[in-house]
């Protein structure tokens, strides 16, 4: 059978990632499958290129390589701006809509998870994570990964979970934690039943119990050592608040990154969430074992968590990616304009920090923020066919039309600038392996209306409206 193709033909400039971070003016990508066969000035595409089953004329667009998301909560979408967690930090976030979710069903997940990735994938996110940590009802991980799998998200579910309830000194209700057999049985499962190891893969399972307060330190080892044996990787939050760091010093007498190399929870295969409050001797443990970061700017400032030192983790060699967060955390799940948030949120948590002189506007290019959200993101979950543009990666791309309102006197000057600069814009096409799942500004996988339209009953069911 022939692979389909697909040349995506005169892009005003190609931002490519690539080793030599290429930015090519005029210049078109040629698809077989789900590859990438050229990428390269117009007129140097090869005369098969020109008979591709499809050719997008990219003229007015900038292309940039799909966006990575490294963490995720995607059951949350039903309980965005829901009255009572507006105003909260993280634990009393947490104690407000813990008995919300416990109403979860395999519906609500499927649901409320391709809201998520619909929202993604018009930001120009084509692979995402999630950390889906409770279970109540019958869900399953298989639920999301049903959804991803309709959608056309490349996709890395993350089978989590609460071991330690309140009555055992943990923030969850006894009602939402689990066995931990049970959770270790399912988590292997899962991985048997959808990981795939394979280059260009689609599906790909991590183990993440959900935190130093919601599960044990046996299941923490446990499930590391399950992973291992599997070859997937390892995900949990980390330092994400000041109370977070002082759990861990009242309980474990450890800071959380102590914690972490206890447990065996640093390296290359390891990536945690936020680690805002990341001590210096933290960071050097992280960059010395390759251990990543998920940087999640907006929820860190919308749970007044702090400002993460992300510029101080990546000069240090600490790999890092981004994370729009849970979407009742954030509350968005618009990976473009996350990036958008990092670079001003460094620039000014530069200036904010007592370590040296060289902060302020260039400590934090837009280039770099696009960098976090494609490069740095694949690197976090471990891919190496992802996060640039070049022959054989994965022909995972955006393209965003420069002829916008937003983009307006902005793409002109500078096209690749104005996309972190400008109003955060929606993707006019998203490819995913290949596949064009967003055409003209418009999901070509299912239909958004009658999915919101559902969602919005769903939402209004948990939450008792």
């Amino acid at each position: 059978m022939n692979e389909r193709t697909l040349l995506i033909h005169r892009a005003d400039v190609i931002a490519t990632l690539d080793d030599e971070r290429r930015e090519l003016p005029e210049a078109s990508v040629w698809v077989k499958g789900p590859a990438i066969a050229a990428i390269g000035p117009a007129e140097s595409m090869p005369p098969e290129a020109l008979q591709a089953d499809e050719v997008i004329d990219a003229r007015g667009h900038v292309l940039v390589p799909g966006l990575v998301n490294t963490h995720h909560h995607m059951y949350q979408s039903l309980t965005r701006a829901v009255p009572a967690a507006q105003n909260a930090e993280l634990f009393g976030w947490l104690r407000t809509l813990y008995p919300l979710w416990a109403g979860l069903t395999p519906e609500m997940a499927r649901v409320s998870a391709q809201v998520a990735m619909a929202e993604l994938l018009l930001s120009g996110c084509t692979t995402s994570s999630d950390h889906l940590y409770l279970y109540p009802n019958g869900v399953r991980l298989d639920d999301t990964i049903e959804a991803a799998q309709g959608i056309g998200l490349r996709f890395h579910p993350t089978r989590g979970s609460m071991s330690v309830g309140e009555s055992a000194g943990g923030l969850p209700p006894d009602r939402l934690v689990e066995r931990e057999a049970d959770i270790l049985r399912d988590t292997q499962r899962v991985i048997e039943a959808h990981h795939q190891p394979q280059r260009h893969a689609m599906v790909r399972v991590g183990v993440a119990p959900c935190s130093p307060f919601s599960v044990s330190p046996g299941l923490m080892r446990d499930a590391a050592a399950l992973a291992r044996s599997f070859g997937t990787r390892l995900h949990t939050h980390l330092a994400e608040n000041d109370h977070d760091v002082a759990y861990s010093r009242e309980r474990f007498g450890k800071t959380p990154a102590e914690y972490a190399q206890d447990l065996g929870w640093l390296g290359s295969d390891v990536w945690h969430a936020h680690c805002v409050k990341l001590d210096t001797p933290g960071m050097a443990l992280f960059a010395r074992t390759g251990t990543g970061v998920a940087h999640c700017p907006c929820s860190n400032m919308r749970l007044a968590s702090g400002i993460a030192p992300v510029r101080r983790m990546w000069d240090a060699g600490v790999p890092v990616g981004l994370g729009v967060d849970g979407s009742a955390s954030n509350d968005a799940g618009h990976l473009l304009n996350e990036a958008r948030q990092a670079m001003l949120l460094a620039r000014v948590g530069r200036a904010l920090e007592p370590f040296g002189c060289d902060h302020g506007p260039a400590s934090f290019t837009a280039r770099d923020a696009l960098e976090l959200a494609t490069r740095g993101g694949a690197r976090v979950l471990g891919r190496d066919d992802i996060g640039h543009l070049a022959p054989g990666m994965s022909a995972d791309l955006a393209l965003f039309d420069t002829r916008s309102l937003g983009l307006a006197g902005a793409a002109v000057h500078d096209a690749i600038g104005a996309l972190l600069l400008c109003s955060s814009a929606t993707a006019a096409y998203s490819v995913v392996n290949g596949r064009v799942v967003v055409r003209e500004g418009r999901l070509t996988t299912l239909e958004l209306e009658p999915l919101l339209e559902r969602h919005n009953a769903l939402a209004r069911v948990l939450v008792g409206g």
